[in-house]
Parts: structure tokens; sequence; C-alpha cells
């Protein structure tokens, strides 16, 4: 899978709330992943990424976000999720109710394990990502105007270095960020990319499943920085 032979997946509950724990003591010094930007400008935002076993193997839930003209995130790849409510007490409730609402999963279905650091978007959301595992087969009830298409995917698959590409970009007047994407996936050839990958590949460094290279242009390791690099597409 890499480098160095991946650890055994975490089991219990505790184990995986531990190393969301640790990821977080980790990232404490960062502000969020991701390009630069204000805080003061960012719209705060939740996901829920959605831990689940199947035929004894971990996988991740993804959606297709459903065709809208004028919206940015029209058919790609993300986890359940939107921007905060005033009436959301925590970004968790926020998670919660968005899977709610998408994907007709019950929030007292859900355990929440922990979070991963803040994911800032090419769009100006600051997102939360909460992680929780779900029970599964579920009966899944997806809100046809904004899901397309549910589906997971293994996370041996996702650790693996050869099923990924880094590249870098730059927003005007900022300096390089590296992009994530990952290579299509299944029959539809699902494409996870961006703020979406950048989440993945939290949780995998949580797991001790990222090579060092990937885990710096993160951000995670609080004695590194990232390299200027001259940038060939402004997004």
């Amino acid at each position: 899978m890499s480098t160095a032979a991946p650890l055994p997946l975490p089991e219990r509950d505790e184990d995986w709330q531990r190393r969301l724990a640790a990821l977080s003591q980790a990232a404490r010094h960062l502000p969020w992943l991701g390009p630069p930007g204000s805080e003061r400008t960012a719209r705060p935002a939740a996901v829920l990424v959605p831990l689940l076993r199947h035929e004894g193997i971990w996988h991740l839930l993804f959606i297709r976000r459903a065709r809208h003209e004028h919206d940015p995130h029209s058919g790609q790849v993300s986890f359940p999720g939107g921007r905060v409510e005033p009436q959301d007490p925590s970004p968790e409730a926020t998670a919660l109710r968005e899977a709610a609402e998408e994907i007709g999963l019950r929030p007292q279905d859900v355990r929440v394990l922990g979070r991963l650091p803040r994911v800032r978007t090419v769009t100006d959301y600051l997102v939360t990502p909460v992680v929780g595992r779900i029970p599964w087969p579920y009966p899944l009830r997806p809100a046809q105007e904004e899901v397309a298409e549910v589906f997971t995917v293994p996370l041996d698959w996702l650790a693996r270095p050869e099923h990924r590409v880094q590249v870098w970009r730059a927003l005007p007047g900022a300096r390089p960020y590296p992009v994530f994407f990952f290579h299509p996936y299944g029959p539809q050839e699902h494409v996870i990319w961006g703020a979406t990958a950048r989440m993945v590949l939290a949780l995998l460094a949580a797991l001790d499943l990222l090579d060092p290279t990937t885990t710096q242009a993160l951000g995670l390791n609080p004695q590194s920085t990232i390299d200027q690099r001259p940038s060939t597409t402004n997004h």
C-alpha cells in the first residue's frame, strides 16, 4: 500500500476517537487546511465523514451532488453537509442535520467519533469535518433535488498512494497550495478531489496511513512549511 506497512485500522470506537484527538493536537498550529484566505470572510460549514464496515472492510461514504446551474459544487463528489445555520449549536449538529436532510441518515444512528482539522474551500467556506460511524447496510433516502448518487469507497483503496495525484495551484495574489485528486473510482468513475480529498487525507494521516511527503504538503507537520512553487493554473 505504501513504502511502510500500514498499521491495522482501529476496531473500537475508543481507538478511532484517540486517533482523531491526536491529529487535532498535532494540527493545533493550523488555522485550517487548504488555500489561504481570511477567517473573517469565510462562511462556516460542516460535513459528516461517514465511516462504515462493509463485508469486514472499513469504507467511507460519499455523495455526488445533483447538477444545478450556477452552483459551483454542482455534480461534485463530497461528504454530506452544508453551511451552519443559526439554530445549530455546534458543527456536529450541522453535520448531522445536513446528513439527515440530504441522505436520510438519522442523527441517533450516528456514533460521532471526533473532528478532523477544518478545511477551507476556494468558494470561501470554512468546513469542519465530523467523523461518525454509521450502521451498514442502512436504508438511506437521498434527497433527489440535492443528491444524485450515494456510494462508498474502501479506506484501503484510498490509502494507496498510487491512487492519487497532487498539483500546485494558487489563488490570485496568494502563495501556491497543493490540490489533491484521487483516480476515478468504480464503474461511474467518481473523482474525489479538492476539499473532500483533503479531508480524506487528513483521516488517513490520523491513521498513520499517509506518506510523509503528503503529510507535509497538507501542513500537518508543525515543523514544515509549504515550499513556494510555480502555479500553472489559477482556480
